[in-house]
């Protein structure tokens, strides 16, 4: 490498955006426009981090050995939410032969045959909600009514979380992705998660179900991981669902602000899977960025020295409106073709359960654009709620009216 790198580019302060509908966060769209690595601080933790916005750099960084997750536990890295206590045994900061240990034990659960036996059972659920719908007549919160619910109900169903248990679960997990400005509140409601699902674990070390928690606890009765492990790896996969409510709440809110778009995927089905590649890409899902990479030796990044022990973040957000892999990326096409969206990651921490949550997001948006005709935002656009203090962005509410 070169010694006379050049001088490391300022540190730009990333305070937390109030963001509504499907405004692009200023900030981000600031440093994509003046290049593509820079260095950042957000409003919690400690220190700067690295940002890297183009698609290419966001794909090699997730994709590379250097890259690590695991030191990212021991230290206050600068991070957007204000409270965090990774648990052992997390996929999410797990390396190398660890994370390849972990995320073998809950393949199963989420190959194309775990997933589409999760399927069965989900389609008569999501039957259920809309027959509701539809029999009770607009108006209705279409977020409290399907896209809420209807996630919680699959992911628990995946989980193996009894009936009985599931209205508990659903109640910590919102108290979790919606935290306390109290860390000791947040920090009590995950406790109490954790140690339902510890407890869950333990009961089913002699299961031989394929629902997550019965293959977790085979896995620790076999000593091919702890029970802390196998209690870490299962709370993030619990909290996922959150996910999709708030992406199909927005992909829905986005087609009602556009009728010409809604219309046109509510008379041709065979378009809707390529056009839900287009609405993942193009909708800003989360805020900020995500998780943090550790950098484990010097490297040179598009001209800038990053040096070993150095945190790095990637932009999904940023990487899916690069004009190099994506033509006018600011237009909503449907007809793009090729679309290598990583609205799910990409690289060893690519999502877990990206296939189980596209299976829910494409059998929501079935059921809302073939059963509400007529679909439209039952108050004006302006006066949408959305969720404040989120990492995922979605509406709080979306009241919704149609042709009965």
């Amino acid at each position: 490498m070169i010694d006379d790198a050049p001088a490391a580019p300022p540190v730009r302060d990333w305070p937390a955006q109030h963001l509504d509908g499907m405004d692009f966060d200023p900030v981000l769209g600031e440093l994509m426009d003046a290049g593509p690595v820079h260095r950042i601080k957000l409003p919690h933790g400690e220190g700067w981090a690295w940002l890297v916005t183009r698609y290419e750099d966001v794909r090699m960084v997730t994709n590379d050995a250097r890259f690590v997750r695991g030191p990212v536990t021991e230290r206050q890295i600068t991070r957007l939410a204000p409270h965090f206590k990774p648990k052992p045994g997390s996929l999410a900061f797990a390396d190398g032969a660890d994370h390849h240990r972990l995320r073998r034990i809950v393949a199963p659960a989420f190959t194309a045959a775990g997933v589409e036996r999760v399927r069965v059972k989900a389609q008569p659920m999501l039957d259920g909600l809309m027959d509701a719908l539809v029999d009770e007549g607009p108006p209705a919160d279409l977020v409290a009514r399907v896209l809420a619910p209807f996630p919680v109900a699959v992911v628990c169903e995946a989980m193996g979380v009894p009936p009985a248990d599931r209205a508990q679960l659903t109640q910590w997990t919102d108290r979790i992705v919606f935290p306390s400005a109290d860390p000791r509140a947040t920090g009590q409601v995950k406790e109490q998660l954790y140690a339902w699902l510890a407890e869950a674990i333990r009961m089913r070390q002699d299961s031989e179900g394929e629902d997550i928690l019965s293959l977790l606890g085979a896995a620790v009765a076999r000593g091919e991981l702890t029970a802390e492990e196998a209690a870490g790896v299962a709370g993030p996969l619990q909290i996922g669902g959150e996910a999709v409510t708030n992406n199909t709440g927005q992909m829905l809110y986005l087609l009602m602000t556009r009728p010409a778009l809604l219309a046109r995927l509510a008379a041709d089905p065979s378009l809707r899977p390529q056009a839900l590649d287009e609405l993942l890409r193009y909708i800003p899902h989360r805020s900020a960025v995500g998780l943090a990479r550790i950098a484990t030796e010097d490297l040179d990044l598009r001209g800038h020295r990053i040096r070993a022990g150095e945190p790095v973040y990637v932009s999904y957000l940023a990487a899916n409106r690069d004009p190099d892999v994506f033509p006018a990326p600011e237009e909503i096409d449907f007809d793009r073709s090729p679309n290598p969206h990583i609205s799910f990651g990409f690289g060893t921490h690519y999502c877990t359960g990206g296939l189980l949550a596209r299976l829910q997001i494409d059998l929501l948006m079935n059921a809302v654009l073939d059963r509400l005709p007529g679909l439209h935002l039952a108050v004006a656009q302006e006066e949408v709620t959305w969720r404040r203090n989120a990492l995922i962005r979605g509406p709080e509410a979306l009241p919704v009216a149609w042709r009965a």
